[in-house]
């Protein structure tokens, strides 16, 4: 009978934290451990390896560095595992998430993000359950062949296409969304997967891992009664080479002359400016209102309804690749690897 071989990266966060009882401190919990620790992982089937970043990062500290270790972690254990599983701080997963899901090309296995509200040793702790629906969600297959292909984030009874994913809030157990794109699977008495929202594609092409990440971005939330200092100050930012502006709506910000031509300028200058929607859901459709046509008209590139977190990865990834100036916002408003509509 076969049975996946699954890795488990840990790289930090609450999940991988456990409480001294008499102390009440927090300590990282030891991974090579883990069946003993969680025997109800023996009942899953498959096999179960682990590694543990030297030190582990809280996300807060999470950075491009981190995301390289990770995808190189993957990379060099690709052909042996069938699939991932990295538990990671919760505060900045769906960043990390997006980004590892652009920076492995061709990828034909599952990596799926999980972590906890609550330290694994909390009695009340929903670690154990993102921890081991993660490994069997990662452990699916049809004939040796794995069912889901690509980066997932599964918290809470669901998996989630990873960069499609925000995180909605700091004390409820179920701490992520995914505003725009349905739900890959649902954990219930049954595991039910949404197969018609899975990646189609099948990948023949070897795995290209490409870490070069351009951090050299910003992002501006616009609000009423934003100041043209301010918007200068950020524009004029040494080595900033491009600018995600969070828009109201459907993509509408002021149409003052001073703040359009602000940004005409930049954009001339060669800032790439990509303009997404601070709403939770739904897409930048540029040119539906007078507010964002002018935003159209002088080469802002639209986000659609790409999230936040993926936008920040796709344009350090894409500016790292190089893209060519002409064609780079041909890519940015292409789908990648799912992440907008």
């Amino acid at each position: 009978m076969y049975k996946a071989n699954i890795l488990l990266i840990y790289s930090g966060g609450t999940i991988g934290m456990t409480k001294d009882p008499h102390t009440g401190i927090l300590r990282a919990f030891d991974f090579d451990s883990l069946l003993d620790k969680i025997p109800e992982l023996r009942l899953l089937d498959c096999n179960i390896e682990t590694v543990s970043f030297d030190i582990p990062i809280d996300s807060s500290n999470i950075n491009p560095k981190y995301w390289e270790l990770i995808a190189n972690l993957i990379e060099v254990n690709y052909n042996k595992f069938d699939g991932f599983v990295v538990l990671h701080g919760s505060d900045t997963m769906s960043y990390s998430a997006s980004a590892l899901s652009f920076m492995l090309e061709n990828l034909d296995k599952p990596v799926i993000f999980t972590g906890s509200q609550l330290p694994i040793g909390d009695l009340r702790t929903d670690a154990k359950e993102n921890l081991i629906t993660s490994i069997q969600v990662a452990s699916l297959h049809e004939n040796g062949i794995p069912i889901i292909r690509e980066v997932g984030l599964y918290f809470e009874y669901k998996l989630y296409r990873g960069n499609r994913t925000t995180k909605i809030n700091a004390e409820h157990f179920e701490a992520f969304d995914s505003p725009n794109y349905p739900n890959l699977a649902e954990s219930g008495v049954h595991l039910k997967v949404n197969k018609e929202y899975l990646k189609k594609e099948t990948i023949k092409e070897k795995l290209i891992v490409r870490t070069a990440m351009d951090t050299n971005i910003g992002i501006l939330k616009l609000f009423p009664g934003i100041s043209k200092p301010l918007i200068e100050a950020v524009i004029n930012t040494n080595n900033l080479k491009g600018l995600i502006i969070e828009t109201y709506g459907s993509g509408n910000a002021t149409t003052e002359n001073w703040f359009v031509e602000l940004l005409k300028e930049a954009i001339n200058k060669g800032l790439y400016i990509i303009n997404v929607t601070q709403c939770s859901g739904g897409s930048v459709i540029m040119g539906q209102y007078e507010t964002s046509s002018q935003l159209k008209n002088i080469g802002v590139i639209s986000g659609k309804d790409i999230t936040t977190e993926a936008a920040v990865a796709k344009l350090m990834y894409l500016l790292g690749y190089k893209i060519a100036r002409d064609k780079f916002p041909f890519y940015y408003e292409k789908p990648l690897r799912g992440e907008l509509t």
